[in-house]
This record gives C-alpha cells, structure tokens and sequence, in this order.
C-alpha cells in the first residue's frame, strides 16, 4: 500500500492543530507534523499576497486520500486551502508499515 505526505498550509496554529488532531483521531493520518514559521507568497484575486501560515505534513495511505482531503475541507477556514499529496518513493519499511496500520479504518 503506497503511503503519501500530504501538505496543507493552515493560517495559524488553532486551526493546524485541530486539523492535525481530527485527523489522526478518526485514521486519517498516522501522523501529524505542524510546523510554524512558514511565510506564503502567492497571486490571489490577481493580487500578489503574503500570508504566515502554518504548515501541515500529513502521513497517510492512498486509499485513504479522499477521505483526508474531503475532512480536511470540512474543518479548514480558506475557500481554497492547499492539499498537495506526493507517493513516499521509500523510506524505512517498519514506519511505512506503521503508517498503513494506523490509517486502516475501524471494523
């Protein structure tokens, strides 16, 4: 089973954590990593903005992406949030294992 890290940018900490906590709650994610500090530039309405965001790193099996991202819309506060998922090209097999246990739904 192919595991993803999914990024999410959160405007503050509150929402980042909530996000993080309802999705590792419900099996979304096996884990979570919110990282603060992060400062965003991008065109919006044709206007070029900034904003300091906070950053999600979501850890999570592809057969559950849909749901994460239909949750993560749920409970995020920006009309349009990021949600960028990439495929783990390796890594160690025992935590990728791990990832796809906690991420399995409830029976």
């Amino acid at each position: 089973m192919p595991v993803l890290i999914v990024h999410s940018a959160c405007p503050d900490a509150a929402t980042a954590d909530a996000i993080a906590r309802a999705l590792v709650a419900e099996r979304l994610a096996a884990c979570v990593q919110v990282l603060p500090g992060m400062r965003s530039t991008y065109r919006w309405d044709g206007a070029i903005e900034q904003a300091d965001e906070v950053l999600l790193i979501a850890k999570t099996r592809d057969d559950r992406l849909d749901a994460l991202i239909a949750r993560v819309r749920a409970l995020h506060p920006h009309e349009l949030p990021e949600l960028v998922a990439v495929e783990a090209a390796g890594g160690l097999a025992p935590y990728l294992a791990w990832v796809t246990e906690q991420t399995r739904p409830h029976e």
